[in-house]
């Protein structure tokens, strides 16, 4: 069974910087996109970035670009997300997902597994 595991969340000052990790456990972590999400309350999950299976190539929508990066070291089953020059409407449970297929690595319902998310709180 596979299993993903977010750790590094917590509370920090606008404008500065955070890293959530989250391990996969249970499958072949190289067979799988991984991508990260985020949902604040009363809010949608959105999709904040995934790196393919190498890690080659790495998506970020706009709002994100410029601040936050993904990489994974396949070595330790585990995908990053660096997140710098946070602000407060960054504020939201963060979580990641592998993807097994091809499809397209924004829409949510393309991800097979799911973390239990971490919570990022970003003070002003």
């Amino acid at each position: 069974q596979v299993q993903l595991v977010e750790s590094g969340g917590g509370l920090v000052q606008a404008g500065g910087s955070l890293r959530v990790s989250c391990v996969v456990s249970g499958g072949t972590f190289t067979y799988y996109a991984m991508g990260w999400f985020r949902q604040a309350p009363g809010k949608e999950r959105e999709f904040v970035g995934a790196t393919t299976y190498s890690g080659g190539n790495i998506y970020v929508p706009d709002f994100v670009k410029g601040r936050f990066t993904i990489s994974r070291d396949n070595a330790k089953n585990t995908v990053y997300l660096q997140m710098n020059n946070l602000k407060p409407e960054d504020t939201a449970v963060y979580y990641c997902a592998a993807k097994r297929t091809t499809a397209s690595v924004v829409p949510l319902n393309n991800y097979d597994y799911w973390g239990q998310g971490t919570q990022v709180t970003v003070s002003s």
